[in-house]
């Protein structure tokens, strides 16, 4: 797999899925469920991997950035897995959290195809 390919796809995937809720909350929550408690956590939550996304999509094809973005993704995806696997058998969010599960885990596997990216790599 290309690895500069990987990281501008999860880049993009994580914008588009950080956006959504800072752009139509009311949307975001009919499908995931309303948190009214805890709208500003959403708020800081899509914003951040807006950011992460954001950095992914647009970072350049050189190795260093690559592994960067290769960082970032891991970081995401393990974290957002970690929570969607924690949280929907307690009952906290939604069963609609482990269709995001999914995606997590697979840009993991995608980023283990991409093998080993240089001396200074992750993994």
């Amino acid at each position: 797999m290309n690895p500069v390919l990987v990281a501008r796809a999860q880049g993009l995937f994580n914008l588009v899925g950080g956006g959504w809720p800072l752009l139509h909350l009311r949307s975001f929550e009919w499908v995931f469920g309303p948190k009214p408690r805890y709208e500003w956590l959403q708020r800081t939550t899509a914003g951040l991997l807006a950011t992460a996304g954001w950095s992914m999509l647009f970072s350049s094809a050189a190795p260093p950035a690559v592994r960067q973005a290769r960082r970032t993704g891991l970081g995401t995806a393990v974290t957002l897995l970690a929570v969607d696997l924690v949280y929907v058998p307690r009952g906290r969010i939604r069963p609609t959290y482990l269709l995001d599960a999914a995606m997590q885990a697979g840009w993991l596997l995608a980023w283990r195809r991409c093998g080993r990216l240089g001396p200074a790599a992750d993994g």
